[in-house]
């Protein structure tokens, strides 16, 4: 197994954010949160390293409450990627194996690749491999020069270049695979004799040429997967990338995304085929949707939502934290959360459950059991249980469980009272 380094610790000035910018999201999933899982992914790493800095408390927090094989650490004060990494050192004083590098900011960074990334650094025996991406306009990117052998001499930054070495299309993707065996001498021997003063992971590769280590790049064939956040516009870009690659995904798997310029969908959502998703729907958080479903328009599912077979959720419905079995329901107008809902159920419009009391701060679940009807603009007040069978009359206010295939009604008896218009003239 091999061990990962992610750095972490940039206050990422340009978000204009008092959050740390590893902690920005996309569906909701902070962008370290992308890495990391593309790591553990990967099946070939057991134990991660993040590097924080800026408000450090806050990602950290992050990392330990949802990871059990990550642990951060500080770099302060930050002196450059080089010294980033080299926090890692007492870590790591008495492992000889590959280490991988990267970013905490490149969210789109995929699993699929990383794995190729560290295979090829195997085969090739090599000591360090970076990544590298080709743009047609490499612009502010360092620059990759190989040797005729097609290993690689150098990172050259923009502002170093000359012409020729401006025209290579070859930059460097910022993530490397390191023998962390033979380079992590490397590290005391970095220089900061540079305007930032400060110490340059891409200078382990000039190292590395000096010692007579094999040093080569593996060219990553979609270079939108190194796209590093730096601004809002960039989260918004990115956001962009990674759903529509999700829902190319689906589409290729048998989904129906009848307008994929209106839909987004998180790429931890699972949809059997033959479902269809309608216009200007929003599924966010992890979600396991069955086949011959139909989602939306304008349906809201905020995660942890499992969808059996020939569910609808229909127009302005929201679900959150709910299991509906097959054939059910919820075609207009209603909130679902912490709920079980059973098969052959109908969810009348503008249905309620009322799952928070927020005095107690406490959400209670809600249970409907099968064949169960439910009338318009009823609120189901947690925790209640609607048996087999049962009815609820519209505008009903359930605060107490229903036995099976009985009727519930709340709602005063309705009044006529003749000629009562005319009266009042």
């Amino acid at each position: 197994m091999i061990k990962s380094i992610i750095l972490a610790a940039g206050k990422g000035t340009r978000m204009k954010s008092d959050m740390p910018k590893v902690l920005h999201t996309i569906f909701d999933k902070p962008l370290v949160g992308y890495v990391i899982d593309a790591v553990n992914n990967t099946g070939l790493t057991d134990e991660s390293f993040v590097i924080v800095g800026h408000k450090a408390e806050q990602v950290e927090e992050y990392v330990h409450n949802n990871y059990t094989n990550a642990k951060c650490i500080l770099q302060t004060p930050q002196l450059g990627t080089g010294h980033a990494v080299s926090m890692a050192l007492p870590y790591l004083k008495d492992f000889e194996g590959d280490v991988i590098v990267l970013c905490g900011d490149t969210p789109l960074i995929t699993s699929e690749n990383l794995k190729k990334f560290i295979n090829q650094h195997r085969e090739k025996k090599s000591d360090i491999t970076v990544m590298s991406a080709i743009f047609d306009n490499p612009s502010n990117y360092g620059r990759i020069i190989r040797n005729p052998d097609g290993s690689v001499n150098s990172i050259v930054e923009e502002k170093d270049a000359n012409p020729e070495q401006k025209a290579v299309k070859e930059i460097n993707a910022g993530i490397y695979c390191i023998n962390w065996g033979k380079v992590k001498a490397a590290f005391a021997d970095l220089k900061n004799n540079n305007a930032q003063g400060e110490y340059y992971l891409t200078d382990i590769i000039q190292w590395g040429n000096e010692h007579n280590l094999a040093v080569n790049a593996y060219t990553l064939s979609d270079n939108t997967e190194i796209y590093g956040i730096n601004s809002r516009a960039n989260l918004a870009e990115a956001s962009k990338i990674l759903n529509n690659r999700t829902l190319n995904k689906l589409m290729a798997e048998g989904v129906t995304i009848v307008d994929p310029f209106t839909t987004w969908i998180s790429p931890e959502t699972e949809i059997d085929s033959d479902t269809i998703i309608y216009p200007s729907c929003y599924i966010n958080g992890k979600n396991k949707i069955g086949k011959y479903c139909k989602i939306g328009p304008f349906a809201h599912l905020r995660g942890d939502v499992v969808l059996g077979d020939y569910v609808k959720i229909g127009n302005f419905v929201e679900v959150k934290k709910t299991t509906i079995k097959s054939h059910t329901n919820a075609c207009h107008l209603t909130y679902l959360g912490d709920s079980e809902v059973g098969a052959n159920v109908n969810i009348g419009a503008g249905t309620i459950t009322a799952n928070y009391n927020p005095l107690t701060k406490v959400k209670s679940k809600t249970i409907i059991k099968d064949n169960v009807k439910i009338g318009s603009n009823s609120v189901l007040v947690a925790p209640v249980t609607i048996e087999e069978g049962a009815n609820v009359g519209a505008v009903g206010v359930i605060t107490k469980s229903i036995p099976a295939w009985a009727l519930a009604i709340t709602r005063a008896p309705l009044r006529i009272i003749e000629n009562w218009v005319k009266k009042q003239n």
